[in-house]
C-alpha cells in the first residue's frame, strides 16, 4: 500500500528541470500529497508566478506516478501557500553550492543590502563578492562576481 511518504520519497527522483542537480522536493516546491480512492493529488508551489519551467515539473511528477502504477494522477500548480527560499532543504543548498550556485540565506530577508550585494561565493567561500545583475538567466536568479578567486557565479535569489 503506498502513502503520502513513500510518494514523496519517490518524488525525491524528479530533478528541477532548470537546476537537474536540485530535487523538487529539496527545492521545497512540492506541497500536499494526497491519495483517496486509487487517485493521488500532487500540489506543487512554483518559485515565481510564470515560471516556464512548472508545465516541465507537472509532466515529471506524472510521468514518474505513471511509472509507479498510478493511472489517476492529478498536479496542481498552487499559489494559496505561497514558495519562499527557506523551504529549500539543507540537502537542497548543498546541492545548488555543489552546482556552483550560491543558495540563498535563511531566515527573515533583506533588511540589509549585504544579504544581495555579498554573497558567499560557492566557488572559494570568500565575501568579497558583488552583485553584477539582479537579473539572471531565470528570474529566480541573480548573477554576482566574486573578487577574491574572479569568478562569476548565480544566486538562488532570496525570497520570503
Amino acid at each position: 500500500m503506498n502513502n503520502e511518504t513513500e510518494i514523496r520519497k519517490w518524488l525525491e527522483d524528479v530533478m528541477d528541470p532548470e537546476i537537474p542537480v536540485l530535487s523538487l522536493v529539496d527545492l521545497g516546491v512540492v506541497g500536499d500529497i494526497e491519495l483517496k480512492e486509487g487517485s493521488v493529488f500532487v500540489e506543487i508551489r512554483p518559485t515565481f508566478v510564470g515560471c516556464p519551467a512548472t508545465t516541465q515539473m507537472k509532466y515529471d511528477i506524472e510521468s514518474l506516478l505513471h511509472a509507479k502504477g498510478f493511472d489517476d494522477v492529478h498536479v496542481d500548480i498552487s499559489y494559496k501557500s505561497p514558495w519562499n527560499s527557506d523551504m529549500i532543504t539543507d540537502k537542497g543548498r548543498e546541492a545548488l553550492r555543489k552546482f556552483g550556485f550560491a543558495p540563498p540565506p535563511k531566515g527573515n530577508l533583506i533588511d540589509d543590502i549585504d544579504v544581495l550585494e555579498h554573497v558567499e561565493c560557492p566557488q572559494c567561500g570568500g565575501t568579497n563578492t558583488e552583485l553584477q545583475n539582479p537579473f539572471g538567466p531565470t528570474l529566480c536568479r541573480s548573477i554576482h562576481y566574486c573578487h577574491d578567486c574572479k569568478e562569476a557565479f548565480q544566486q538562488f535569489k532570496p525570497m520570503n
